[in-house]
C-alpha cells in the first residue's frame, strides 16, 4: 500500500493502482504508459447496484417505490458503491479484494465484493453482489475512462472496434426506448447488446492494443469527451432495474467479470 492509501499491484510490464475510496481502479500502466484518465471522477469505477441512468431516480419493486439522489438530473447515475470507502479484505503484490455494504443508502441488506488480479498481459476484475435476506434487483459493471492520447505525439487517436448484435435506441431522456437498432456509427452515448459476452478492442495505433472481454452481455460506449472514451461492460441496460430486473437472493449472487488483455 502506498502512502496515499492506494493498493499497488505489479507484474511483468504492468502496474495497477486500486483505491479503497470508491473501489476505484485509479491507474493502469502498461510498459510505463498510463491508459486511464487520471483524477476524480475518472480512472475505472464500479457501478453497483445499478449501471448507468435510473429513470427519475426511481426504483419500483415489490409494490414499493424507492427514490434515490438524482445526481444526473433528472436521473440517478451509476449506483452508490463508487461514493463510499471499501474495506480491504486481502492484498498482495498482484491481487486485491475489497468489499462494501450496500446499505444504508440501498433499502436492502446486501454486500458487494470486488477482486482484482494482475498477471503478465492481463488484468481481471470480478464483482459479486449478495443479499443477506430479502431478494432485490441489482446490476454490476465497470466504468473505465481510457485516454485518447496516452503518449502525446507517439500514437494515433484511440479507435474502438466491436461487433454488437444490436444498439438500444436512445430516447430524448438518454434512456433506451425498448427498440433495438442496427448498430450506428459514432458519436456514442449508447448501450449495445452482446449476448455472447462483451468483446471490444481498443487500438492506439503504433502503441498498444487492449482487448476488453466480459461475461456481461451489455456494453455502454461514451465518446463525447475529447480526452477519453468509456467502454463499460455491465450486467444490464440503463434503467434495467425497472425494465429487465435480475434478482439477487440468498444463495443466488450476481457475479460479473471482465478481463483486459494486451
Amino acid at each position: 500500500m502506498e502512502a496515499d492509501g492506494d493498493l499497488v499491484l505489479r507484474t511483468s510490464g504492468a502496474q495497477a493502482r486500486v483505491s479503497p475510496q470508491g473501489g476505484r481502479l485509479t491507474s493502469l500502466r502498461i510498459a510505463d504508459v498510463e491508459l486511464l484518465q487520471q483524477g476524480e471522477p475518472y480512472g475505472c469505477f464500479p457501478m453497483v447496484p445499478w449501471c448507468g441512468r435510473m429513470r427519475d431516480g426511481v426504483l419500483d419493486f415489490g409494490g414499493v417505490r424507492y427514490r434515490f439522489d438524482r445526481n444526473d438530473p433528472p436521473h440517478a447515475l451509476h449506483g452508490i458503491a463508487r461514493d463510499h470507502r471499501w474495506e480491504t479484505e486481502t492484498s498482495g503484490t498482484d491481487h486485491a479484494t475489497l468489499s462494501r455494504s450496500l446499505d444504508p443508502q440501498w433499502p436492502f441488506e446486501g454486500t458487494v465484493t470486488q477482486d482484482f488480479t494482475l498477471t503478465p498481459g492481463a488484468l481481471t476484475m470480478r464483482l459479486g453482489v449478495s443479499s443477506a435476506d430479502t431478494p432485490f434487483p441489482a446490476q454490476a459493471g465497470w466504468h473505465p475512462w481510457f485516454r485518447r492520447h496516452p503518449v502525446s505525439g507517439e500514437s494515433g487517436p484511440l479507435a474502438v472496434d466491436f461487433a454488437p448484435a444490436w444498439q438500444e435506441e436512445r430516447g430524448p431522456d438518454y434512456l433506451p426506448t425498448g427498440t433495438r437498432l442496427t448498430p450506428q456509427p459514432p458519436p456514442w452515448d449508447d448501450c449495445f447488446g452482446m449476448p455472447s459476452g462483451v468483446d471490444v478492442t481498443l487500438d492506439w495505433p503504433d502503441l498498444l492494443r487492449l482487448r476488453i472481454r466480459s461475461d456481461a452481455e451489455w456494453v455502454v460506449i461514451f465518446d463525447h469527451r475529447p480526452f477519453a472514451i468509456c467502454v463499460e461492460p455491465q450486467s444490464g441496460p440503463p434503467d434495467g432495474l425497472n425494465t429487465t430486473p435480475r434478482l439477487v437472493a440468498p444463495g443466488h449472487d450476481l457475479v460479473v467479470t471482465t478481463r483486459w488483455t494486451w
